[in-house]
């Protein structure tokens, strides 16, 4: 089973959110399941097969965090080389045919959030930018073709 690296805030986060499922969730889903059932004959009551079906879903989404949680390892920082791109470094970068610079900060898949700019480390331009160092160029292969990123600066 792979590995999952979490930041301390994002594994505390999870935690929080299966606990809430786990309680307040399957609480709120029986009583749903219970009013529904409450309308009369099962064959045809749509509230019931529709509260069955979030139900579904909740168990889904508990057996997901659950694995996650399960495969987690916490990560640090200063467990990686200082002025290397790696996971939790911010990295801004020069996009040499759109001429614009971003910045970016490499994060696990389970963090990832591009309106935040957080960017998983696993994906295309992530994967670019892994083990690099200011000054160098990279080359990523996107949706859109491949683009050239100068590495402009890294810090933590």
């Amino acid at each position: 089973m792979a590995v999952t690296y979490l930041t301390k805030e994002k594994l505390q986060e999870l935690e929080a959110e299966l606990n809430e499922l786990k309680t307040k969730g399957r609480a709120e889903m029986a009583r749903k399941i219970s009013e529904a059932a409450s309308h009369g004959d099962l064959r045809e009551n749509g509230d019931y097969d529709a509260a069955k079906e979030e139900q579904g879903m909740l168990e889904l989404k508990i057996h997901k965090i659950e694995k996650t949680l399960a495969n987690a390892r916490t990560i640090n920082p200063d467990d990686f080389p200082e002025g290397e791109a790696n996971i939790l470094s911010n990295v801004t970068v020069f996009n040499r045919k759109s001429k614009k610079e971003v910045t970016y900060i490499l994060v696990s898949a389970e963090e990832a959030d591009f309106e935040q700019n957080k960017l998983a480390i696993s994906s295309p331009i992530g994967k670019a930018l892994k083990g690099h160092k200011e000054g160098d160029v990279v080359e990523a292969r996107v949706p859109a073709g491949v683009i050239e990123l100068e590495i402009r600066k890294i810090w933590r």
